[in-house]
């Protein structure tokens, strides 16, 4: 645990969870020094699975990557843009890609 972070006690509301919660999973007793060292990693016990959440993780690979960028674009654009609804941030692509003969 970081030094940021202190172990609750008790039930402070605004962590995330509730009263019911907190009260569900408060007397699960502490693991033992024996527990501890029997303890194994994830991977170790279910490789399978944690080969999955690693390929799980980020977008998949595209035909035609993209690029992240920091454009400025002027309001009324976007707005013309965003009023055809979802997806209008490919359609700017594709305006764009039009334009430069792509």
């Amino acid at each position: 645990m970081t030094e940021d972070r202190k172990l609750l006690e008790s039930f402070e509301p605004g962590h995330g969870f509730t009263k019911e919660d907190w009260d569900a999973v408060s007397d699960n007793p502490e693991l033992t020094e024996e527990e501890m060292r029997q303890a194994r990693p994830f991977a170790e016990v279910f490789p399978q699975f944690a080969e999955n959440i690693k390929r799980g993780r980020g977008r998949p690979p595209a035909e035609n990557p993209k690029q992240q960028v920091t454009l400025r674009l002027d309001a009324e654009v976007i707005g013309r843009f965003k009023s055809d609804g979802p997806g209008w941030q490919s359609r700017i692509n594709d305006a764009l890609r039009k334009a430069v003969g792509l």
